[in-house]
């Protein structure tokens, strides 16, 4: 992080801190956010964590959750401390749109604010940064200030967990390229806190509702197609799946991997559904760069192997579209691995 020592400085005293993430927070979002609270609360600091919208009940276990103030249906309280923060931690984004309606309140605070973030192309908006592309994950990044802070052994067994959660999440349980040596010796450090790593990958993985593990089996069965003559895979959710399976917030997470567990598949995508939009997730191999593929053509971005992206198109048009880009052996799915 630029200005360091400032940075320091600045938190010798109290000061009234808000954290925020993205819109539809994942693991990552929610755990480094969490983390970081945990850690600034010790410090004596008063610490809120305002998220955009809810998030999956799968990531309740959380040290911290019981606290998190949803701006939807909060706006006014939500407002308030915003505009009477010292200090704005956005974590897990590099541009004001990903949080919504509360990008103009973040931007219009006096408030000094602080960007950790591992996605490209960062907006300048923040005076303080600690952002890289190479970061596996936030909770990677919010480790290391806490480190360069002097502080890392000053972690409680909660908050290593919900870092934990970031780094597996953002890793695909370890199994992505991101995975550095680096990486697992913040594991290594999060498990002599205390982190219980079996315990927080049964609540992200395997702790699912009867409903949603109906819809896993129905899309795998049901919704997963191959492009002939490709490596590419993709599932969709229709409103009517969605309506079957009582769908709720984080129930399509992780679906899209299922994709590349099929031999030979190379790439895989999701398109679901909405009433006003057609959400979109990708996942890759090796050098095939879905982000790019994501903000071309479906008004997104993202990391290399793991993007997403939205139109306003039907379903139909959405799906037709990709097929249209793979068959037609578009560069940024040229399917080397």
């Amino acid at each position: 992080m630029q200005n360091l020592a400032a940075f320091k400085a600045l938190l010798e005293l109290p000061k009234r801190i808000v954290i925020t993430t993205h819109i539809k927070p994942d693991a990552d979002a929610l755990g480094s956010s969490l983390g970081l609270a945990g850690y600034l609360l010790k410090q004596g600091h008063q610490v809120c964590v305002i998220t955009p919208t809810d998030y999956p009940k799968f990531l309740n276990w959380m040290e911290g959750n019981d606290d998190v103030l949803i701006f939807e249906g909060n706006e006014e309280k939500a407002e308030y401390l915003v505009e009477n923060a010292d200090l704005i931690f956005c974590l897990d984004f590099s541009s004001l749109k990903r949080i919504g309606n509360l990008g103009k309140l973040v931007a219009d605070s006096d408030a000094e604010k602080v960007l950790i973030d591992h996605h490209l192309n960062p907006e300048t908006f923040a005076k303080y940064v600690l952002w890289s592309t190479e970061a596996a994950a936030t909770a990677e990044l919010v480790y290391d200030l806490i480190e360069m802070m002097g502080d890392a052994e000053k972690l409680t067994k909660g908050m290593a967990e919900a870092l934990y959660a970031g780094l597996m999440t953002d890793t695909g349980n370890f199994k992505l390229p991101c995975t550095t040596p680096h990486v697992h010796n913040i594991v290594a450090s999060l498990m002599e806190l205390g982190a219980d790593v079996a315990k927080v990958s049964h609540k992200v993985y395997d702790d699912n509702s009867l409903d949603r593990m109906r819809l896993l089996g129905f899309v795998l069965n049901e919704r997963l197609e191959i492009i002939e003559g490709s490596h590419v895979a993709y599932f969709y959710l229709t409103l009517a799946d969605k309506e079957r399976f009582k769908y709720q917030t984080g129930d399509a997470e992780g679906l899209v991997n299922y994709g590349l567990a099929v031999e030979d598949i190379h790439v895989s995508a999701i398109f679901i559904e909405y009433e006003d939009q057609v959400k979109i997730s990708f996942r890759s191999f090796g050098d095939i760069p879905v982000n790019e593929l994501a903000r071309k053509y479906f008004n997104g971005g993202g990391h290399k192997n793991a993007a997403g992206g939205a139109t306003t198109d039907s379903l139909e048009d959405t799906i037709n579209l990709f097929r249209d880009l793979v068959l037609k052996q578009t560069k940024e799915l040229n399917y080397e691995v």
